[in-house]
């Protein structure tokens, strides 16, 4: 082993002549650089089966795909740590922010607008409710706060893509990450299955249901899936719901990132880089500066992004860990999902929305 590549520190050496010295290895030499093709290569698999895997099964979808898969295999990869961490932290990270940019490429501002002023109360309100809840329900249940954050922001935006907004935004660590994605995946799963009878049983419009889910189901294909088994037009007014809800996570983020920094911060890092791009993107969409056939194509290229970010995370995650976590996260994700969907039905029957 040579010892150009590491700091060395003469000493003598017992019973050693005169003038004789030993230079013995301390660090890492700075000059190295660490090598990053493993770990990609890794998430990078991981994402593409995911992705297939979530074309397969849309109800569940790539990014549950990929952090399940990385998680199942964690302890392979925690054995060639060195090795690995790496390329995992450069796709958990700025892999992770460039899919929150290409997402805003799915965001018209105009068609957003067109939703009204009756369905924003709901949105806000739900988020509202949904937040201080995880607060003060999570300081309670004793939920550590960037958990509680990342359960709560991925139930009252809008699951994964707000989770992988709020991730870099808090420095959450991966199994937080795993956690909270697992209990979002959850409670799709419940509303998918739930609320369409939900609906039926109060006798929503179409409207009002595709309100509903807009602001009580998490990932787009979760509410693509619960306004489809109820109608059509459910199905479209939860896709402009949806993108509108998109849009808190800039506000959101951005209060998480000044409460993460503290008020020192420099002002050219006051707002994170990716959602200045994530706000330029979209003004590029409303301006109709990206072409329609480009949108599914960067749709497509965002959740491969993010499910190599995820299938990332996963990798990364220490198993033994979330065992300690134990189950009150998940009792905080079934809280959040409750006030969730009644804090939508009571404001649309208060204002009162629909016909």
């Amino acid at each position: 082993m040579t010892l150009d590549r590491y700091w060395s520190l003469p000493v003598k050496s017992p019973g050693a002549k005169p003038g004789t010295v030993t230079a013995i290895a301390l660090h890492p030499s700075r000059n190295r650089r660490p090598v990053h093709s493993a770990g990609i290569a890794a998430a990078v698999v991981l994402g593409l089966v995911a992705t297939t895997a979530g074309l397969l099964f849309p109800l569940v979808g790539a990014p549950v795909f990929a952090i399940v898969g990385g998680v199942l295999l964690s302890p392979l990869a925690r054995r060639r740590a060195a090795e690995l961490r790496p390329g995992l932290d450069l796709a958990g990270g700025p892999v992770l922010q460039l899919s929150v940019v290409l997402f805003g490429a799915q965001l018209s501002l105009g068609e957003v607008l067109t939703v009204g002023a009756r369905s924003l109360p709901v949105m806000l309100g739900t988020l509202g409710v949904c937040l201080l809840l995880a607060w003060t329900a999570g300081h309670w249940l004793g939920v550590p706060r960037d958990l509680r954050t990342l359960i709560g922001v991925g139930t009252g935006i809008c699951g994964a893509s707000a989770i992988a907004a709020a991730t870099p935004a808090i420095r959450a660590k991966s199994d937080d990450v795993a956690y909270a994605i697992s209990t979002i995946f959850l409670f799709n799963v419940a509303a998918v299955l739930l609320l369409p009878q939900i609906g039926h049983v109060l006798g929503l419009s179409q409207e009002a249901f595709g309100l509903l889910a807009g602001t009580a189901v998490n990932d787009t294909s979760s509410v693509l899936a619960a306004a489809g088994a109820y109608g059509p037009e459910a199905v479209r007014h939860a896709v402009v719901v949806k993108l509108a809800r998109s849009l808190m996570i800039i506000p959101v983020v951005l209060v998480l990132s000044l409460r993460n920094r503290g008020p020192q911060v420099q002002r050219a890092r006051l707002v994170p880089w990716f959602l200045v791009g994530f706000l330029a993107v979209a003004a590029l969409n409303t301006g109709g500066l990206i072409p329609p056939a480009a949108q599914p194509v960067l749709h497509q290229v965002a959740l491969l992004f993010i499910a190599v970010a995820m299938a990332a995370i996963g990798l990364r995650t220490d198993v033994a860990a979330l065992r300690r976590t134990g189950s009150r996260p998940l009792l905080l994700g079934l809280l959040l999902w409750v006030a969730v969907v009644a804090t939508s039905l009571a404001l649309q029957h208060l204002l009162p929305i629909g016909p």
